[in-house]
C-alpha cells in the first residue's frame, strides 16, 4: 500500500530531517520525494511505502504530533483516496 505525505509551513532547519526520522521510526519507506521553498514557505509531498498491516489513524496522530513539533501541517492519505480525489 502506497500513501501520499503533504508538509506545509514557515520554512525553518529541520524540517526534513525531522519528518525523515519520524518515517523511519514508523517504519515507512520514501519512494519519491519533492520539496521546495515558495518565499518563506517550505512545502514537500512524498510518496511512501506503507506496510498493509499498519495501523492508518496512529500513524496519521504521529505525523501530526510530529508536524506541531516543528510548527508544520502534515497530511498523510492512502494513495488510492488521493487519486481518487484528483482525477479529472
Amino acid at each position: 500500500m502506497r500513501g501520499i505525505l503533504t508538509v506545509i509551513g514557515k520554512d525553518k532547519v529541520g524540517i526534513i530531517a525531522g519528518v525523515s526520522q519520524k518515517l523511519a521510526e514508523l517504519n515507512i519507506n520514501i519512494v519519491d520525494v519533492t520539496q521546495t521553498i515558495m518565499q518563506e514557505y517550505f512545502t514537500m509531498m512524498m510518496v511512501l511505502e506503507l506496510n498493509p498491516q499498519l495501523d492508518f489513524e496512529h500513524t496519521r496522530k504521529e505525523l501530526s504530533d510530529i508536524g506541531e513539533a516543528l510548527g508544520v501541517k502534515i497530511s498523510i492519505q492512502n494513495e488510492e483516496i488521493f487519486e481518487a480525489m484528483h482525477k479529472l
